[in-house]
C-alpha cells in the first residue's frame, strides 16, 4: 500500500513559498516520479505551500530525501530553520490514510417534537385540503 508524505513550506519575510515552489517544483516532482511516485500535488495556502507525494514505501521516501537536488531545494526555502516541515501523511492533516469521518451528533440528533394538532384543523378521512397560491385552503371531496 502506498503512503503519503508532505513537504510544507511557510512564507517568510525573505520570500514566499509560492515563488520557491515555482522555482523548485519541477525538480522535486521529477525526482519523486523517478523514485516511483504514484500521485503528487501542490497546494497553495495563505500561509505557504504544500507538496504531497504518494510513494510505495518509506524507503522510497528516504531515497527521495537523500537526492542532492532535493537537499539543495530544501535548503533554498525562504526560511530554512523555522519555515519547513517534512513529515509522513497528507499536508495539514493528522497523517491518517483515511479521510476523516463525521463525528456523531451531540444529544439525540432528533428534530423537535411536533406541535399538537388542534381539533378544528383536522381533515376528515374523506376530504383533503387544496392550498391556493393566493393563500388559504379549501376542502375538496375525495373521489
Amino acid at each position: 500500500m502506498a503512503d503519503w508524505y508532505s513537504i510544507e513550506v511557510s512564507n517568510s519575510a525573505s520570500g514566499s513559498a509560492w515563488t520557491w515552489s515555482e522555482a523548485y517544483g519541477d525538480v522535486l516532482t521529477g525526482i519523486a516520479l523517478a523514485e516511483g511516485a504514484t500521485s503528487w500535488g501542490w497546494r497553495h495556502e495563505p500561509w505557504g505551500s504544500v507538496l504531497e507525494i504518494e510513494l510505495g514505501d518509506e524507503e522510497a521516501w528516504t531515497r527521495f530525501l537523500s537526492v542532492d537536488a532535493v537537499k539543495a531545494s530544501l535548503e533554498a526555502v525562504p526560511d530554512p530553520v523555522n519555515g519547513i516541515s517534512i513529515h509522513p501523511g497528507r499536508g495539514g492533516s493528522s497523517g491518517s490514510r483515511d479521510p476523516r469521518r463525521p463525528r456523531p451528533l451531540l444529544g439525540s440528533g432528533a428534530a423537535s417534537a411536533p406541535l399538537p394538532v388542534e381539533a378544528e384543523s383536522e381533515v376528515t378521512p374523506d376530504q383533503t385540503r387544496v392550498f391556493s397560491p393566493a393563500g388559504g385552503s379549501q376542502p375538496v371531496e375525495r373521489w
